[in-house]
């Protein structure tokens, strides 16, 4: 394609402006102008690539193929495509537009801008029919072309640019590339990084007279039902897939898995052998299975399970999450929802007039068959009954099942919500928490739970949002739906349970809710109310004429945590459930890492102004996306500024260099403008080659948070993630705590997070720190926060010495009255690859306002200081 000249020169002083603007300059043997290809790989993997040349035959790799955007559009990783990108430029005001293909049939299509290819704007999605709205009509001149980039042909779009402009794009890249190369650090290095390096002194002056107020919900804990942390975790009930709810779709992105997933997974038939007196079980079969639909308990709940018994002794079985665990001695509630039917049906029998009552022998036995606890129950009802026994154990089982034993045959009974509860839950709640589980919860002395997800709470498409209203109620009315992490929700943990733990251990709740949006890595299509199925992955929306409702119900849950029992229809229902008392709800988020696209932003908007309006007391927490920079940060911190949203939730996971290199990330926060949102770090974990979490991983977090309480004044909350995963079930690591059915495993990050959580403040103190090495990679590798806890009147002092040396330190708490302290001193420390290291405390002599500790190497400590009597 022939370009006309004056075009062509139009376009190159434009963006030759554009350069100067940004502080480019051209040096005397440089070209004017080169030409550029922009493209990305076939296959749609990795984003929006730029080649250059002088000649358009010899080209050259910017930046080694560096992504300058990458598409948004599909579920998790190599889901996300870009397919033949169009990239052209304004003439108008110099800005790119970049349109590409989201899918290989080119039926649906995305489109973003940016001021200068480094910047990019939010993503638009929309059918390819549209493609002229998002095309600028005064666009300069490109041409479709093929390129040899690092030896394989690619096609792509050429156009004639300013050679500033590649200048501007490598500068980019080279600074990223650099920032990478600084993240990538490691402890591993240290040999090599401090080599020479003697053991150092410290001077840390602390200022008392400089102390700010600071949060005081600053450590808190994030539960998201992943890894199996609730059914099969925290959640009590013994019993899997007690509703027969299961179902194929559960499996979600494991499709090849979803054969072995069902209504009767974890459920089996007891067949006893048949002696030869006996010979052959009417019908040919001692036992038969069948999931039902007709006339359920709820709708809800629309499965239950028919039993036919041809033999005395026959009956059915459940093997729990990997076994059911029983302890001797120890009580269980059982219950079951059956009725009998009027007739059962046997091949030699035919049809039979059923006995108006059975007994049913209830028992617990261990992967020998020994029986370890049983009872009975008799059912003695035509409708759907509950029935319920309690068995105790007379030994041990770690590898247990469930039994329901037909005493009679031939019979035949419909059952279904078959549980099994230990009596020993937290607390001793009925439909309560695993009581190990819940109490190394409580041993963090969280300030808050934030709950009951982050994907899990906006779901893989519309239709998988997590409503919660669904949760909550009678436990057969539950409405159970598919977790996003590829198993089955029963939701007997619901929300009431929630509150009813957050109560417990005197943390704020902190529901969060999906903002008219699913997750941003949806991989479903989403239905529209007029029944058209367009399959545009996560960004949909819920249809505007149904966020009305929607919004309601989010006004409803306000209700149902703080309105009154007898005045209000919602706080009636949570009395009805056992809690008359209001919940003092005072926090709700509202969006999970969501991208901020118009679809999310129309939808967040009237969300956020129906809660301002109705309950300005609670305190709305918006989303600005999964990362600590880029398209969704930028842009969602901007619609939070103009919205006046009072705080928003940051996530980041990133490598201990990070961590390391990153302590001014919130002192470059403007703490000033009173118009900014206050800050709730919701997700964060330090995360590196193969995912473990040992002590270089639970430093860096350590070191990290001294420099977050620094910045207490705009952080307001902040939770590790993810909380708990179930050994042999994890989609995710690494995670704060692992368990299986008979222990708690805390891992060398937990007791980071408990030491922060046991000795949090309310105040910060400044402190100056003198290090006899000052160099800035010594001086990164040590922190220092020192708070005061006005409640109890403590000083707390926490020192990270991320060295591989020991820091000999002197503290000195100027202007501070100190009546015969005493202290308590509590230390993790280990080599960088320890995955077992645990906090260790003991007393710590003090005499007066200053002290001398020597902080051993790779170590984190908290010295805990209380005044005398």
């Amino acid at each position: 394609m022939k370009i006309p000249l004056r075009l062509c020169l139009f376009c190159l002083l434009l963006a030759l402006a554009s350069s100067l603007r940004a502080g480019t300059h051209r040096t005397a043997n440089e070209p004017d102008s080169v030409y550029l290809f922009s493209y990305s790989h076939a296959d749609g993997q990795g984003g929006l690539k730029f080649a250059w040349s002088p000649d358009r035959n010899t080209w050259f790799s910017v930046a080694d193929g560096f992504a300058y955007v990458s598409s948004d559009f599909g579920p998790w990783g190599r889901g996300k495509k870009m397919f033949a990108p169009q990239l052209v430029q304004s003439r108008a005001d110099s800005s790119w537009h970049c349109t590409w293909k989201v899918t290989d049939t080119g039926k649906v299509m995305a489109h973003a801008s940016s001021p200068d290819l480094q910047q990019w704007g939010r993503q638009t999605y929309f059918p390819a029919e549209e493609l002229a709205k998002f095309a600028p009509g005064d666009a300069c001149p490109s041409s479709e072309g093929k390129a040899a980039v690092n030896g394989t042909e690619h096609t792509g779009r050429i156009q004639k640019v300013p050679y500033a402009t590649v200048q501007q794009i490598i500068r980019y890249a080279e600074h990223k590339k650099y920032r990478a190369a600084q993240n990538a650090e490691r402890m591993a290095q240290d040999p090599v990084r401090f080599a020479g390096l003697k053991p150092l002194t410290a001077t840390v002056r602390v200022k008392p007279d400089q102390a700010k107020e600071i949060s005081d919900h600053l450590i808190g804990i994030f539960f998201e039902d992943i890894n199996y942390a609730a059914d099969g975790g925290l959640y009590a009930e013994l019993v899997q897939n007690r509703d027969f709810e299961y179902a194929p779709s559960d499996r979600g992105y494991t499709p090849e898995r979803a054969s072995e997933w069902g209504p009767l997974t974890a459920w089996g038939g007891i067949r006893p052998t048949l002696s030869a007196a006996s010979g052959e079980a009417p019908g040919g079969f001692p036992v038969h299975l069948q999931i039902d639909t007709v006339s359920p308990i709820h709708s809800n709940n629309p499965h239950y399970l028919k039993v036919e018994a041809n033999v005395p002794g026959a009956g059915i079985y459940n093997t729990g999450y990997d076994g059911i665990v029983v302890k001797r001695g120890e009580k269980y509630d059982f219950s079951l929802f059956a009725r009998i039917p009027a007739e059962g049906y046997a091949a030699k029998v035919g049809r039979y007039t059923q006995p108006k009552s059975m007994k049913v022998s209830v028992r617990i036995t261990d992967g020998k068959g020994n029986v370890c606890a049983e009872s009975v129950v008799k059912v003695s009802s035509r409708e759907w009954k509950k029935y319920k026994a309690v068995l105790t154990a007379t030994s041990d089982a770690a590898d247990g099942r469930l039994e329901l034993v037909l005493q009679s045959a031939p019979v035949a009974l419909h059952l279904d919500m078959v549980s099994l509860f230990p009596q020993n839950t937290f607390k001793g709640r009925k439909n309560g928490l695993r009581a190990d589980l819940a109490q190394t919860l409580a041993d963090l002395h969280p300030r808050f739970i934030r709950f009951p997800g982050g994907c899990v709470a906006h779901g893989d498409g519309i239709d998988n949002i997590y409503d919660w209203k669904g949760s909550v109620g009678a436990l057969e009315a539950r409405k159970p739906m598919r977790n996003l992490w590829g198993y089955h929700q029963t939701r007997g943990l619901g929300y009431f349970e929630f509150f009813q733990y957050c109560e417990d251990i005197g943390a704020e709740p902190l529901p969060v809710l999906a903002a008219g949006v699913p997750c941003q890595n949806s991989g479903t299509c989403a239905r529209h109310s007029d029944g058209e199925l367009t399959c545009m992955g996560q960004q949909n929306g819920i249809p505007m004429q149904e966020m009305e409702r929607y919004i309601q119900d989010i006004l409803d849950l306000v209700e149902y945590a703080n309105g009154d029992a007898r005045r209000t229809e919602w706080g009636r229902k949570r009395a009805e459930a056992g809690h008359p008392e209001p919940f003092n709800l005072k926090f709700i988020g509202i969006g999970n890492e969501d991208m901020i696209t118009d679809v999310f932003e129309e939808r967040f908007t009237m969300i956020y102004n129906a809660l301002k309006e109705k309950h300005p007391e609670i305190t709305v927490i918006g989303t600005v996306g999964p990362f600590y920079e880029g398209t969704d940060y930028n842009e969602g911190w901007e619609l939070a500024t103009r919205l006046g949203v009072p705080m928003v939730d940051e996530h980041y996971y990133v490598e201990p260099g990070w961590l390391i290199n990153n302590q001014d990330y919130y002192d470059r926060y403007d703490r000033y403008d009173r118009s900014k949102p206050k800050v709730y770090l919701g997700e964060y974990a330090s995360h590196m080659a193969g995912r473990p979490n040992n002590i270089e991983t639970a430093l860096t977090e350590a070191l990290y948070l001294t420099a977050v309480e620094r910045n207490a004044d705009i952080v307001s909350m902040t939770s590790y993630a993810p909380l708990l995963a179930k050994e042999g079930h994890t989609q995710w690591n690494p995670d704060l705590i692992y368990f299986d059915n008979t222990g708690v495993k805390p891992t060398v990050g937990y007791y980071v997070q408990q030491m922060y959580g046991q000795n949090s403040g309310t105040a910060y103190l400044p402190s100056e720190v003198s290090l006899s090495d000052g160099s800035d990679a010594v001086r990164k590798r040590v922190g220092v926060s020192v708070v005061r806890d006005d409640v109890s009147g403590d000083y707390i002092v926490k020192l990270a010495n991320l060295l591989p040396v020991e820091v000999a330190a002197k503290v000195l708490l100027d202007g501070v009255s100190l009546t015969s302290p005493s202290a308590v001193k509590t230390l993790l420390t280990g080599s960088p690859e320890s995955r077992d290291a645990k906090s260790v405390s003991s007393a710590f002599e003090i005499a007066g306002n200053e002290f001398d500790y020597k902080m051993p190497a790779y170590s984190f400590t908290v010295i805990r200081i209380r005044q005398g009597e």
